[in-house]
């Protein structure tokens, strides 16, 4: 792998790991925490996207891991409830 790709790929991973993990504890924290508290997280966490003002690639990144990690536990935690 090209190794302007690969550091691209290994910071994508690492904050979408870390987010997961944040979430995760949140959520075994806070017993009042639920679904719709992440989902207006990610509300927030879209407006703030939207306002790109020239971050650089490297907010541009960690953007995508962090809006991707907060939709993956959301379904996560829907099909769990589904369960």
């Amino acid at each position: 792998m090209n190794s302007s790709v690969e550091w691209r790929d290994v910071k994508y991973e690492e904050v979408f790991q870390q987010e997961l993990r944040g979430l995760e504890c949140r959520r075994k924290a806070d017993p009042s925490c639920t679904v719709k508290d992440i989902e207006g997280v990610l509300h927030h966490l879209y407006i703030k996207d939207g306002g790109d003002g020239g971050r650089g690639e490297m907010m541009d990144i960690t953007m995508a891991a962090t809006l991707a990690a907060h939709e993956h536990f959301i379904a996560q935690w829907k099909a769990e409830e589904r369960s």
